[in-house]
């Protein structure tokens, strides 16, 4: 699921200038292409339903699926066919680069359905503040992943007599056990987006959601310094005992893993919660979900969204009636629950949902929430890609020290504030 770079702020001024010279996109009315990397077995079963609900609805869904890794890949195609004239219809989009391809004036203002579908009434408002660019609506959203999630293997635990874990200490007592029993506790890959995703998981866990924001959205350079830093540095790698040989296994291949019961634990974005369900698990009977110690009450999110590309407005009618097709309630509920994640929708019926989804669900409404830097919700692709390469570089190095690691992320963050001239996009 790693968000990968569009652009940087100086490559995007760079782009528009090179964009005025490029005509516009001649693409056929009779498809509409959608470019997405959802490639894994949930993944695919989800874009898979929902091409389906498109076509049913005279909606001519014609899959343009990237793999490679969770988005790099399609990141390059999209770029590579905007630069041609060449835009996708539809491309997914999450987070910070939804704005940044909004101030291009690449993208479809979807206003009329968002007027007709009442958006402002109906969608929680952290999603409005993703999908609205200077008072334009300009991306259709499909679903809300919860990043502090961790699954237990429930055969497992019952194994080895234990119960879940709700504190570290009782984690560490539970890990304890479960090695003893000869069972991995803990599943974990060593790719830097999958390591980056646990760490700001415990970065909430450690410093809670107002000092998470301190840390990755308003990126203040003391916060880097500060003991709940440390203590989230720490806990990485005290992690590490439990997660029994690490290698750069993809996260899918790592969510089989634990439902066959290789693992008893796994801290991932609830995509994973998706991918288990698809082998034919399910929540409560084979599993169970609940956020990361220390992080019960906050809720660190990405959100899945939809852009449409402008250029073609042969095509507008039919990019204006998927964007409305995507937030009706018989859609969000089977796109999410086979994806993992939970709808948009902030007046739904939550019975409606599994017991994971529902934890999600009502934690995203009543907050705090904590926007995922890994996911791109937080900030743009150099601050992203300045903390991700040092946190990767400690936790596969035990020589790289705690204050090394808070000394030159405060310092690179302090440089990158002085010599930014990118705000952040205002999106309402």
């Amino acid at each position: 699921m790693l968000r990968t770079q569009i652009m940087c702020p100086l490559r995007a001024i760079a782009l528009s200038a090179l964009l005025s010279w490029i005509p516009c996109s001649h693409a056929s009315d009779e498809s509409l292409d959608v470019l997405h990397w959802w490639t894994s077995q949930s993944e695919r079963r989800a874009a898979d339903w929902l091409a389906r609900q498109a076509i049913e609805q005279g909606i001519p869904w014609q899959d343009a699926v990237i793999p490679g890794g969770g988005g790099g890949g399609a990141m390059r195609v999209l770029k590579s066919r905007v630069l041609s004239g060449r835009p996708p219809a539809s491309a997914q989009l999450n987070g910070y680069p939804v704005s940044e391809w909004a101030d291009l004036g690449l993208l479809l203002e979807l206003n009329t359905p968002a007027q007709d579908n009442m958006w402002q009434d109906h969608l929680f408002p952290a999603v409005i503040d993703t999908i609205r660019f200077r008072d334009h609506w300009v991306a259709a959203p499909l679903g809300v992943h919860r990043i502090n999630t961790m699954l237990l293997n429930r055969k497992l635990f019952e194994r080895a007599k234990v119960s879940p874990p709700k504190t570290w200490d009782a984690f560490e007592q539970a890990a304890t056990a479960l090695q003893q029993a000869g069972i991995r506790p803990l599943a974990q890959s060593s790719e830097p987006w999958q390591v980056a995703t646990l760490f700001e998981s415990l970065v909430l866990a450690e410093g809670g959601a107002q000092f998470y924001g301190q840390v990755f959205v308003k990126q203040a350079p003391t916060a880097f310094q500060a003991p709940q830093f440390a203590q989230a540095l720490t806990r990485l790698r005290k992690l590490k005992q439990w997660m029994g040989p690490i290698s750069d296994q993809p996260w899918d291949v790592l969510a089989k893993r634990f439902a066959r019961g290789e693992a008893a634990m796994f801290i991932m974005g609830d995509w994973a919660k998706g991918e288990v369900m698809a082998m034919g698990l399910e929540p409560e009977q084979d599993f169970w979900c609940q956020a990361v110690p220390g992080s019960e009450s906050a809720h660190l999110y990405s959100i899945d969204t939809l852009v449409m590309f402008n250029g073609n407005y042969a095509r507008q009618s039919t990019q204006w009636a998927l964007a409305s097709l995507l937030t009706t309630l018989p859609v969000q509920l089977g796109f999410n629950r086979i994806k993992g994640s939970v709808p948009v929708l902030r007046n739904l019926n939550a019975n409606l949902l599994d017991s994971c989804a529902r934890q999600s669900w009502i934690a995203f409404g009543k907050g705090p929430l904590a926007p995922s830097l890994t996911h791109r919700m937080a900030a743009d692709e150099q601050f992203k890609a300045t903390v991700i390469n040092q946190i990767h570089r400690f936790f596969i190095d035990d020589r790289v020290t705690i204050s090394e690691v808070q000394r030159k992320l405060a310092a690179t963050t302090r440089y990158l504030r002085q010599n930014s001239h990118d705000t952040q996009h205002t999106r309402r």
